[in-house]
Order: C-alpha cells, then structure tokens, then sequence
C-alpha cells in the first residue's frame, strides 16, 4: 500500500509529520510512503503549484495524506500558480468528487465550543460535499459592462449526473449511521439549487429506510448553532458544504480538529485537516495535529480497509484529550509535537 504524503504550506509539514509518526508507530505490513511537494512550495521550488511528479504520485499512491496549501508570498500570481490551485487540480484530476466532513463533540471538549455544553454535546454529524462542480469550477473571469464598470462573474451550475453521483454517496452514508438525510440548497431562489433538490427526491427512491428532509442554506446555517443534534447527515454543494463545514468546526471546539476524506467512485481518496495552511503560526510548534491524525484515521477506514487500526487512533485521541492534551486552539499550551506525544502515548 502507498500512500503519498503532500504536506504543502504553512503550517501542513508540521501537522503531516505528526500523523506520520502515528501511522509508523502502527508499523502497518506493507505500507510505504513517498512525499512530495504541493502548493506554494512547490510553486517555489518547481514553478507550479501542482509539478507533474506531485500529479504522477498522486495517481500512483493507494490513497493520500495532504497538509494544506496557502502562501502570502504567492498572492500576488495569476490565478493559475496560486498554491491553492494544488488542490483543485488533484480534486478535479482524480475526480474526487465526494467530500465526507465528520463533526463530532469529544465529551472532553465540550467546554471549548462556543455553544452551551448542553447543545454542544450533541453534535454527532456529517456533512457531504459535493467537490467537482459549482463556482468553484464553473466559467469565472472579469468583464466591463456596457458603462465601463469591472464587473467580476462566477458561474454555479451542476447537471443531474453529478448530483445523482454525490446523492448515492450521502443517501449510503446515512444507511451506514443513524439513517437521516437533509439535503440543504437554495432552491427558492437558485435554478442550480432547484435541479439538486429534484434530484435528490429522485435518487431517495432507491433508499427507502432513510428519512429524508430538505433545508435552505441560510436555514442550516442558524439550525446548527441552534440544534445541531438534529443533524444526521448533511448532502450539499461545494459553496454551502464548505462554509457549513467550517461553521461545523467551531461548534466541536476547534478547526483543527475536523478530518476529511474526499473520494473517488471506487474508494480511493485524498485525506486532509479542513483548517488552512495558518501561515501567521507556521514554524512555531503552535498547530493542532489532531485534525491531521485523524484524516490518516479516515484514511485506513475508508481507503486501505483497514477499520479496526483506524478505531486505535481515534481511540487514542480521545484518551490524550480526557488526559489533558491541549494545543493553544483548545485552550491548552502544548507543542505541536507535544500532542503528538500524547497520541502516542494513548496507543
């Protein structure tokens, strides 16, 4: 098994190494690794953010851990050699099309959500993004309009195969936990939003023992800081699922402390922390490596087959937490590599 390490920018070399020591401890029969640069160091060092080796491992590897790309230093470059065109271009590459976001309250954490502890500990969700599509892959540009004025545009669309696509995705990962789906959009106002929810009705035919509802972006947004517990899973687009999954973030406590796994149709996936490359905090031992440990977590359920060792990390990250484990994002004054101490030592 191979899996390619991407650390990138920022602050993702020093969260990648630590789940890097998590998964060696492990000593897994068989795995190797090979790493490689992306973003903003790669822009630096090979003049693009995706070089055609990255791409080459990419494709090769069984499955990828990614740190998180993002460079004040490149902000200034045409769109194109933008660090974060690193991740749209293995998104759209690979067609990783299904972006699973698990937000959940560790019982020791719930004092750091700004929610009351009460609504906090009952955040038990998932949230399905649908990655290939909308206005982060639609015709975009700059243009003068008839009186001169710059005027910027950014086309959301989606066709029925890539909400059928993603809506199979959602409607199996509800089967595999508590059963409810809500499919969130803007169907009131947006004809891209009226194709989704039609679809989706379409596609729920197929899955009768789960329960689906459907909710108004605007509306989620307020229904997760108000009941969260509701939730079971979540099913939407590349816009609304990646606000929705920050705001998810901060109700747990922490961006650094939500996972992901964006798949392919056949299982293969690229896994990374939601959080940003943090540049202001970069080099200086302050990151939260839990997000990281526990994408290569999601990593050996989801794409390696291997459910029971992924059990073991996430077992140890909430022995470490119960034991006091807490980076500055938590509230604590632990390293970097101090949580990482505290993982292992909790396998």
């Amino acid at each position: 098994m191979l899996v390619a390490i991407l650390p990138g920018d920022g602050i993702g070399p020093e969260v990648t190494a630590q789940a890097k020591r998590v998964l060696d401890a492990l000593a897994i029969p068989g795995m190797t690794y090979e790493e490689a640069p992306v973003g903003g160091a790669a822009y630096k060092a090979q003049g693009h953010p995706l070089p055609p080796a990255t791409l080459d491992l990419a494709r090769r590897a069984d499955a990828i851990l990614f740190g998180a790309v993002g460079d004040p230093d490149c902000d200034s470059l045409e769109r194109a050699l933008r660090p974060e065109q690193a991740i749209l271009g293995l998104r759209k590459e690979l067609t990783l099309f299904s972006n699973l976001r698990p937000a959940k309250m560790f019982a020791e954490l719930a004092d750091a959500s700004t929610l009351r502890k009460e609504v906090a500990e009952q955040i038990d969700l998932l949230i399905v993004r649908e990655l290939n599509g909308d206005v982060y892959f639609g015709e975009k540009g700059m243009r003068k309009t008839a009186e001169g004025l710059r005027e910027g545009y950014d086309i959301m669309s989606y066709n029925e195969a890539e909400v059928r696509r993603i809506a199979h995705s959602a409607f199996r990962a509800a089967q595999a936990r508590r059963g409810k789906l809500c499919s969130v959009d803007k169907a009131n106002v947006l004809e891209t939003s009226q194709l989704w929810r039609d679809v989706v009705i379409e596609v729920a035919a197929d899955y009768p023992d789960v329960e689906l509802s459907h909710m108004y972006v605007d509306n989620a947004a307020m229904q997760l800081v108000r009941n969260p517990g509701q939730f079971d899973v979540i099913v939407t687009g590349n816009l609304f699922g990646d606000i929705l999954s920050d705001q998810a973030s901060m109700c747990v406590g922490s961006i650094g402390m939500l996972a992901s796994a964006s798949l392919d149709a056949n299982g293969k996936g690229l896994y990374e922390p939601i959080h940003g490359s943090a540049p202001d905090i970069a080099e200086q031992g302050k990151a939260n490596p839990l997000a990281t440990i526990l994408s290569a977590a999601m990593m050996l359920r989801f794409s390696l087959g291997l459910p029971e060792v992924a059990d073991r990390i996430e077992v140890a990250v909430a022995k470490a937490l119960a034991g006091g484990a807490r980076s500055a994002d938590l509230g604590g004054t632990m390293s970097t590599s101090a949580m990482g101490d505290a993982v292992l030592a909790a396998l």
